[in-house]
């Protein structure tokens, strides 16, 4: 049976500038830059660049025109074309000093895996045929060096492209061809496959010969690191064995990595900038974040011709409605660069503030408990505007370069009662893990004695959980001979 209800329902939606708003606050540097370059070229009436006037450009915000403002030659054009070119907020008070000089690190041109592959080739003898092949071989390698499609889906993806019938055969004989190229182990298709084909081009001495058997045939025990299993089976001593492992761990697991393949796009620019001088931190916006931007002089000459002119078309008076949408959008843009530059300066410095004693000393044990929310409140924001920032921006230290997350962490207590930062015991887990021995290495029952040793209450599964944060395997993959 079909009823009709009446509801009243109350909900909170953003508008799409608060939605572009909040979008431009989670750009990083090198985003936000391209995005300035695209608003740019998509509106003439904004430029770029230092002018000589100083700036107003809130004189725009009283401007209201409307089609009947239009029809009554009631446009208010004094509002568009003050004598003032750049905006008033100044981005540079917020940020840095003229003087200051730019840090970042030059980016390096790198030649891609794909490319260094593809010149490799060039010098093989190939029909036309065995080129297809391995052009569609090589763009299936992924950045670690392997081959991310099986035979099958290869010889269905050149049918079905290329028109092209390709045999089984045909296409591993040309596989064979490109895993001869360098670096070693490329377009391997498993783990196993690529330390093989690294072991088949080193000189064939009794320890190479003992990790060829080890991959090729006793690859699960290996991989398991079943050490006594393997002796039984290829019937060697432990000394004979560890020399074998000795050779694979000088193998790469990711030849792909070998072959650098840096762009701009991937490369860290630090949104924030901070240094230390005798117990003084200070810390700004990079100066990358601050451009110039001002509304188009001709845009306001424009209006000043319509505003001179007498007589006004219905052509004029389109024109001047396009104008006034560009210089609209253009004043949003600048009032919404000015409220993410202060939204990141106040986020900053209330980081800063909440983590002064780690950041005058560089001790990660003094990083405090810290979460999105007292960040929020101390800075009057919602946590969700703190996340965006968080997890997109980078800082620059006299400790290193890290994403903004990296200083929040929940708290625990410890056996005297005092709160620590879980940032604080992953640090005292790895120093425990990195001194066990090796030979017998902790379980995470005994991880967790060790850590209530030292007045840290955790039960096994918490420390399971930030063991594998921390990347550490567990004990039986630890161990060693």
């Amino acid at each position: 049976m079909l009823k009709q209800n009446l509801t009243f329902k109350l909900t909170q939606k953003l508008s799409p500038q608060q939605i572009k708003l909040m979008k431009l606050i989670q750009l990083p540097t090198l985003d936000f830059e391209q995005r300035i370059k695209n608003e740019i070229e998509e509106n003439p009436a904004l430029e770029t660049g230092t002018e000589e006037k100083a700036t107003d450009i809130e004189r725009l915000e009283d401007a209201n025109f409307s089609e009947n403002n239009f029809d009554n030659q009631e446009i208010d054009i004094e509002s568009y074309i003050g004598d003032d070119e750049t905006p008033s907020y100044k981005l540079n008070a917020f940020n840095y000093n003229s003087e200051v000089e730019e840090k970042s690190a030059p980016i390096s041109s790198h030649t891609s895996l794909h490319e260094n592959l593809k010149n490799q080739t060039n010098v093989l003898i190939l029909t036309e045929k065995e080129k297809i092949i391995s052009d569609f071989i090589i763009g299936s390698i992924d950045e670690s060096g392997y081959l991310s499609r099986s035979i099958d889906e290869l010889i269905d993806d050149i049918a079905f492209t290329q028109n092209q019938i390709v045999s089984s055969k045909e296409l591993k004989n040309v596989l064979g061809m490109i895993q001869n190229l360098e670096p070693p182990g490329i377009a391997s298709r498993n783990l196993q496959e690529c330390l093989s084909l690294q072991l088949k081009r080193k000189f064939k001495t009794n320890e190479i010969l003992i990790a060829t058997k080890i991959i090729d045939e006793g690859f699960d025990l290996f991989s398991k690191k079943h050490f006594e299993k393997m002796q039984e089976k290829f019937d060697i001593d432990q000394h004979l064995l560890k020399k074998g492992l000795s050779e694979i761990e000088k193998l790469n697991p990711k030849p792909g990595g070998s072959i650098s393949s840096f762009s701009e796009n991937n490369h860290i620019v630090p949104d924030f900038i901070l240094s230390v001088n005798e117990n003084f931190i200070n810390v700004n916006l990079n100066r990358r974040n601050a451009p110039d931007l001002h509304i188009s002089k001709n845009y306001k000459e424009m209006l000043k011709g319509y505003q001179d002119t007498k007589m006004k078309s219905k052509a004029q008076k389109e024109t001047v409605q396009f104008i006034k949408q560009k210089l609209d959008a253009a004043k949003w843009f600048i009032e919404a660069i000015t409220q993410r530059y202060q939204t990141l300066t106040l986020t900053i410095d209330a980081i800063v503030k909440f983590q002064t004693e780690y950041f005058l000393t560089g001790d990660e044990k003094k990083l405090k408990p810290m979460i999105l929310k007292d960040i929020a409140e101390k800075t009057n924001m919602d946590i969700s505007t703190v996340s965006r920032v968080a997890n997109s921006k980078y800082i620059e230290t006299p400790y290193g370069t890290f994403l903004l997350k990296k200083f929040f962490s929940e708290s625990l207590k410890n056996l005297e009662g005092e709160e620590v930062s879980i940032f604080e015991i992953k640090k005292i887990l790895q120093s425990i893990i990195e001194s066990e021995n090796k030979k017998n290495p902790f379980s995470d029952m005994a991880l967790s004695i060790e850590l209530s040793k030292k007045g840290y209450s955790l039960a096994r599964r918490t420390v399971a959980k930030y063991r594998e944060q921390l990347n550490f395997p567990v004990a039986r993959l630890r161990k060693e001979l």
